[in-house]
């Protein structure tokens, strides 16, 4: 049929017949076809969200596993340095986990070009921002897949809105990227680094090629690394079909054979070069997630199982869920055209089954154990193992867009292919992830959609037959949205949303701020993991795929709590490891309660005598006072109860349950290798003889802490402590008393990157530690991430390989210019 998109009139000389195409194609239906599909995404994106009743739009929250616990609060304190409310900059956060690398947390969760958004709005709003920025990037994802169909092909404009939008609203976005924003980064990455390849095989761009894929590495390396091969992929498949004869290589002549060959070669090494400048170009935010992943505590070693087959044609339909297959569902409609694609005798075999075995191969390749390493970087998650399924549905996007270049199916292709969807949705029907209304919609959306390819396609029809369509595609992706919305509360772990309780904590913890006279930690309960980045503070509570592993070592020796597997550590309440790491103030019962003024907080800075640095054992009681210097604890009696005026602390790391001691019980949450309970007190012993009731799990410990000989060991140390304190956001700078020799003590875990006084720093049972010897009156230590210096010069090669790279293009082309006659 003649190509119903393409305008009238005469097109300049000076374009080739492949200018031309891309010409009249993009100039057709105008920009009006991005928005479209941008439009259509937030329809069926919140009304899903509103039929669901869900946050923003009713009483159920989206306070849901990594939600909760990584993007608001990693998204609040970017809201902070933007604001410049932070405690710390760039390079260093002072504000969790007693001080950690912020680098790679940023090139890992924020550094997308969106999440500044969340700036022009109030720090109380911050789900609402997250929100937005969710919604955005879906629509953004499906404006930009929709550019690139019009790019690759002629094809009706709002056929090209109708899967770009089916696209961003793939089973993936809906149920996994949702929950996971930073992900979503990579679903507007695969569009873009495919334009970027189109580029690459018409010589063009080759200054912005470079830089789009530096943006979407940046943005998200870790999908974007998916999006890369999936691009790669496409470009190989563009290379395959193309047609030498009318779709020559830019600038390589449309000679057959040979010619056709070498031309296709150095379309792949300009492919190359492309994304190697790209990559080296982000190598600054790059190199340190990569070694702040390195220093890690490492996380659950799995082994790769895939998933049933009846389970993977499931996914495939509307209204599914699942943690642990591929949410690979995109729409009735993009199903139905690729499986007519197959039956399509009118298009030449060398352009249907290239894409045909596309989808296949990447279909199979997410089930084997070898391909599966491949696309998740060669380390199976933790997590879902399909995180790489929104490739998937856009190769089956840009499968179903590739017949429209031949017009639309006819009736015997429809059959073919109608059949062929009704085959796969019966091969699905032992997979208990089957819903009733995932048979419905897809049998109503399988008319509907073939209906509208049979109408008559001008007037009215036309109408009715886009209205068929967009209905489908948005009837079912809003459906999939509540189900999945509804499903998440049900089988995920949740956690409490910003309300006005957490607003007033907040409001608590910033008026106690002293910091850096002392932290504030934002204590228990907790909201979630990062509570000290959502509520403010300078805790040790922390959460991320950085936390770093000689944190959780140090943390756990001391006797802290944490759950997945030691990366999402708690706040830690006990009056020793206050006084050890200058915690002045925390919120505890529901109000902040402030240090004694007869025992103030340490200084971050002290200085211990010189001797060996303390080695731990077992015990968190002994690391305690090993890391203090002195006895504070004692062993109960022989009746099992410690002497009354002293606190009863216990230690049970595998117990669940609740613990008393007289009226005061709390409750314990242990269980290794996925949790471990914190130490914690049960109160002042305030009866002869009365003894704490343990939950059973595992073993136990009691010890009783004097708090006379804590104070008294306390002023020991201040007598040593530092004077004054200058922090920055790369590092500190502390004044010493007088005549003070030993090992400076810095309250903050060692982790790489510290060095001070122009040396690399030690280590002091687990803290930043150095020599302080006779006449030093200063200590000075700079945080540089690993990795920072590395990422830097790779940026400037990488720079300095674009200018050349440009250079000899435009000498190139001016040398073909005085060639041409």
């Amino acid at each position: 049929m003649p190509n119903a998109t393409r305008t009238q009139g005469s097109t300049p000389p000076a374009l080739t017949p492949a200018a031309k195409g891309t010409a009249t194609r993009l100039t057709a239906g105008g920009p009006r076809s991005p928005l479209l599909a941008a439009l259509l995404t937030v329809l069926a994106v919140c009304g899903g969200d509103a039929v669901a009743r869900i946050f923003p739009f009713g009483p159920r929250h989206r306070a849901v596993n990594d939600l909760a616990n990584q993007f608001v609060p990693f998204h609040a304190h970017l809201w902070d340095l933007l604001r410049g409310r932070a405690d710390g900059g760039l390079l260093l956060d002072w504000q969790a986990g007693w001080g950690t690398s912020f680098l790679p947390d940023y090139g890992t969760y924020v550094s997308s070009p969106f999440a500044p958004l969340v700036a022009l709005f109030p720090r109380g709003d911050i789900e609402y921002a997250v929100y937005g920025i969710t919604v955005l990037k879906t629509a953004v994802a499906a404006a930009a897949m929709t550019y690139l169909l019009r790019r690759l092909g002629p094809g009706t404009w709002w056929w090209a809105s109708v899967l770009g939008a089916s696209y961003a609203l793939c089973g993936w976005s809906l149920a996994e990227g949702t929950y996971n924003p930073m992900w979503l980064d990579g679903l507007i990455a695969f569009p873009l680094l495919c334009l970027v390849a189109e580029w690459v095989r018409e010589d063009k761009r080759p200054l912005l090629g470079p830089l789009v894929v530096a943006v979407c590495w940046v943005a998200n390396f870790y999908t974007a690394y998916m999006a890369t091969i999936g691009a790669a992929l496409v470009l190989a498949v563009r290379l395959a079909t193309a047609d030498p004869a009318t779709d020559p290589p830019r600038g390589e002549g449309s000679g057959a054979g040979g010619g056709a060959g070498r031309g296709a070669v150095r379309t792949l090494l300009r492919a190359g070069l492309t994304t190697g400048i790209g990559i080296a170009l982000a190598a600054p935010v790059l190199a340190p997630v990569l070694l702040g992943s390195r220093h890690a505590h490492p996380g659950l070693v799995r082994e790769f199982d895939p998933a049933p087959a009846t389970d993977v044609l499931a996914r495939l339909l509307p209204v599914t869920y699942s943690f642990s297959t591929p949410a690979a569902f995109v729409s009735t409609a993009v199903l139905l055209l690729v499986a007519a694609l197959l039956f399509r005798r009118e298009i030449p075999g060398r352009q249907r089954w290239p894409w045909a075995g596309l989808c296949v191969a990447v279909l199979a390749s997410m089930q084997w154990g070898p391909t599966h390493l491949v696309w998740h970087a060669f380390a199976t998650p933790n997590g879902s193992p399909y995180r790489q399924t929104f490739v998937l549905s856009g190769v089956l996007v840009l499968t179903a867009w590739t017949g429209f270049a031949h017009g639309l199916p006819g009736r015997r292709a429809l059959l073919g292919g109608t059949t062929a969807v009704v085959a796969l949705s019966l091969g699905s029907l032992p997979s208990p992830f089957l819903t009733s209304w995932a048979l419905v919609l897809t049998a109503v959306g399988l008319v509907a959609v073939a209906g509208a390819l049979l109408l008559p396609r001008r007037g009215r029809y036309g109408v009715l037959a886009a209205l068929l369509v967009v209905g489908t595609v948005v009837g079912q992706a809003a459906a999939t949205t509540s189900y999945a919305d509804r499903e998440r509360l049900v089988r995920l772990d949740d956690y409490p949303p910003w309300g006005a309780e957490q607003q007033r904590r907040a409001v608590a913890l910033a008026e106690a701020d002293g910091w850096p006279a002392y932290r504030t930690d934002s204590g228990l309960p907790r909201v979630a993991g990062n509570d000290p980045l959502l509520l403010g503070g300078q805790g040790a509570a922390y959460y991320s795929s950085h936390t770093p592993a000689v944190l959780t070592e140090t943390l756990t020796a001391l006797g802290g709590g944490w759950t997945s597997r030691g990366r999402n550590l708690l706040s830690l309440d006990n009056p020793v490891t206050d006084a050890l790491f200058g915690v002045g103030a925390r919120w505890r019962d529901g109000a902040v309660v402030r240090a004694e003024p007869s025992a103030p907080p340490l200084p971050l800075v002290t200085v211990r005598p010189p001797g060996p640095a303390p080695a731990y054992g077992r015990s968190p009681f002994r690391n305690q006072e090993l890391l203090l210097g002195t006895r504070v604890y004692e062993a109960p009696g022989a009746d099992g109860a410690c002497r009354v005026g002293t606190e009863v602390f216990l230690w049970a790391q595998d117990a669940t349950g609740t613990a008393r001691l007289g009226t005061y019980e709390t409750r314990l949450l242990g269980g290794r290798p996925k949790r471990r309970a914190a130490l914690t007190s049960l109160g002042v012993q305030e009866r002869q003889g009365a003894k704490p009731d343990v939950p059973p799990g595992g073993t136990a410990e009691i010890a009783c802490l004097d708090h006379d000989r804590l104070r008294a060991a306390v002023a020991g140390l201040r007598a040593r402590a530092a004077t004054r304190i200058d922090v920055r956001s790369d590092g500190l700078t502390a004044t010493l008393p007088p005549g003070v020799t030993g090992t400076a003590v810095v309250a903050v875990p060692r982790i790489a990157g510290w060095r001070c006084q122009g040396a690399k720093a030690g280590s002091y049972g687990g803290l930043l530690a150095l020599d302080v010897r006779p006449g030093t009156t200063t200590v000075t230590c700079d945080f540089r991430p690993p990795g920072l210096r590395a990422g830097l010069a790779a940026g400037a090669a990488g720079t300095l390989l674009l200018a050349a790279s440009l250079w000899l293009g435009a000498r190139t082309g001016r040398r073909v210019a005085r060639l041409s006659p």
